[in-house]
């Protein structure tokens, strides 16, 4: 009867090693699986770090080239109208070269004077620049700068009398004042 009692333990306890078997066996394919998975993420997250540091850089390099790009914009801005101002300034050289050869006075004159009107037509037609001079006009201070002003018969408002210094507009707006002097009505 012992014998058939250690029979009988050893088909009982059979079955927990059996369970405690493949419980090992779901836990170690649990385990592979999940490091499967960490190895996975790690590899992801490994991916998207990288991804990272290129966009930074990549955006790192886009700054340095816009900022490049504005400072060459900004140091050559006015390019185009230091070209154009180069035939003027060639004119003004040779109307300098004419005065030490002629002593016609007049036609050095005509030469200072067609480089002035090529100067103005120049700067209004390429860049928006009008000269005003404001003479017997109505004062406006919004355009004009009063140097002096005088009071004059006749007069119910206040007038422009003389222009000291022209003024400028750039696209319609007032870059420089025109210097004036005023006339104001005499008061009683």
């Amino acid at each position: 009867m012992a014998e058939e009692e250690v029979k009988k333990e050893e088909t009982e306890s059979a079955p927990e090693e059996i369970k405690e078997t493949e419980t090992q066996n779901d836990e170690s394919a649990e385990v592979d699986t999940l490091r499967a998975k960490v190895k996975e993420l790690e590899e992801s997250v490994a991916d998207l770090k990288d991804k990272a540091l290129r966009e930074a850089a990549e955006t790192e390099n886009y700054k340095k080239r816009l900022r490049q790009e504005k400072e060459n914009a900004v140091k050559y801005a006015n390019e185009a109208l230091i070209k154009d101002l180069l035939d003027p300034l060639d004119n003004f050289s040779r109307a300098i070269e004419a005065s030490e050869t002629s002593k016609d006075f007049d036609t050095i004159k005509t030469g200072v004077v067609m480089v002035e009107n090529q100067l103005h037509t120049l700067l209004k037609n390429n860049w928006g620049l009008e000269a005003y001079s404001p003479e017997g006009e109505d004062f406006n201070p919004a355009e004009m700068e009063a140097c002096m002003m005088q009071e004059v018969d006749g007069l119910e408002k206040e007038k422009v009398l003389q222009v000291f210094l022209k003024g400028y507009k750039l696209h319609g707006k007032v870059i420089r004042a025109a210097k004036v002097v005023v006339g104001k009505p005499k008061s009683n």
